[in-house]
């Protein structure tokens, strides 16, 4: 059996919210879910340190913001891997078609995935993605602009 995820980060990997925000944001959330089953699923989580946020099975390609360059998986895995052994303390890499410096966040990831110390997820959310709407009334609650990821795994 397969597990999806409705995940909402903050855009700023290193940011996270007070505990009455993530609160009100949860809450925000939890009235954009269809039913009682799908409101069980949902929790907020603060991480002492940056976590990699996967979308899991849905990632086809991850590509360059500058020149739109696809990466290897191999690259990106060897990259996070780098970083991860620092402790996240800075997601700069610099890219191997252009050799721009960039942040592995900010990079272009076709099914999104992200870099974060908080969370709040939905497991088994009964729908799909957040509208913009939707997804701004959430970072209005946390006070922080936001991202969306759908795991599924």
């Amino acid at each position: 059996m397969s597990d999806n995820y409705l995940t909402v980060i903050a855009t700023d990997p290193y940011w996270q919210p007070r505990r009455d925000a993530a609160d009100h944001a949860a809450v925000v959330l939890s009235g954009m879910l269809p039913d009682d089953d799908a409101r069980r699923g949902l929790k907020a989580t603060w991480h002492d340190g940056v976590e990699v946020v996967v979308c899991g099975a849905s990632l086809q390609k991850i590509s360059c913001p500058h020149c739109a360059a696809q990466f290897t998986s191999h690259w990106w895995a060897e990259a996070v891997s780098a970083r991860c052994d620092e402790g996240f303390s800075t997601l700069l890499v610099a890219v191997p078609c252009c050799e721009v410096q960039t942040s592995l966040n900010d990079l272009v990831y076709d099914w999104p995935m992200g870099f974060a110390r908080f969370r709040i997820e939905v497991l088994y959310p009964n729908r799909a993605w957040l509208t913009d709407e939707e997804l701004a009334r959430v970072a209005d609650a946390l006070g922080h602009p936001v991202r969306q990821i759908l795991i599924h795994i």
